[in-house]
């Protein structure tokens, strides 16, 4: 149950040779400075860059490769984005109902779902409510719900508290490792918080050096 990238990520003239394995319910914390690919990487893995050469393997499925192309939305991959993006109309169940509902769910299941998602991140009293009316730790708190709500595959978090302010980070952090110890997902991490991949990452790889450090 491994996920295997292997090969060179690229985006416009910028290229990387990438060599990552991560096991299922293994966090694998990515870093380097800023320009080193570490975004890259993960929109690679979720289907929104192709790959330059090589290839992305999961439990022998060739996800992206010569010859073969996963599209994102059948590869079970979940990104949760420096900035968080709900949707600003719906209110916060229907924003993490969404998953469920986009997957075949009923709606009675998928709002079932999600409410036990939000509860999960202490979010269950403001269903009801809308993004615009909620603090940042609070919509970040929902975009995690979301995430985890449909059970992905692979996890792809990219500085997933950058728009958290830090009195509010803590505490997220502590909401996401918790969910991550409950989740069997492949799950890469970028963050410039030494904080973020000490408290949630059990290696940790740096883009342009080829070990892996684990704790």
């Amino acid at each position: 149950m491994t996920l295997i990238v292997r090969g060179t990520v690229g985006r416009g003239d910028f290229h990387r040779d990438v060599d990552l394995a991560v096991e299922a319910g293994e966090v694998l914390g990515i870093i380097g400075p800023n320009g080193a690919g570490k975004s890259t990487v993960l929109h690679t893995v979720a289907g929104i860059e192709r790959m330059v050469s090589g290839s992305i393997v999961i439990d022998g499925e060739v996800l992206d490769g010569p010859g073969a192309f996963v599209v994102p939305e059948l590869r079970r991959a979940v990104v949760v984005f420096q900035d968080i993006r709900l949707f600003p109309h719906m209110d916060v169940l229907a924003n993490v109902a969404y998953g469920p509902r986009s997957h075949g769910a009923p709606r009675a299941e998928a709002a079932e779902r999600a409410r036990a998602a939000l509860a999960s991140v202490g979010m269950g009293a403001m269903a009801d409510r809308h993004p615009a009316s909620l603090s940042g730790g609070e919509r970040q708190r929902v975009a995690l719900a979301r995430a985890f709500v449909t059970n992905p595959r692979i996890l792809l978090l990219d500085e997933p508290f950058a728009a958290v302010d830090t009195d509010s980070r803590p505490g997220l952090r502590e909401v996401l490792k918790n969910l991550l110890a409950g989740s069997t997902a492949h799950a890469l991490v970028v963050s410039h918080d030494q904080a973020d991949i000490e408290d949630l990452c059990g290696s940790v790889v740096v883009l342009g050096v080829s070990e892996k450090f684990t704790d």
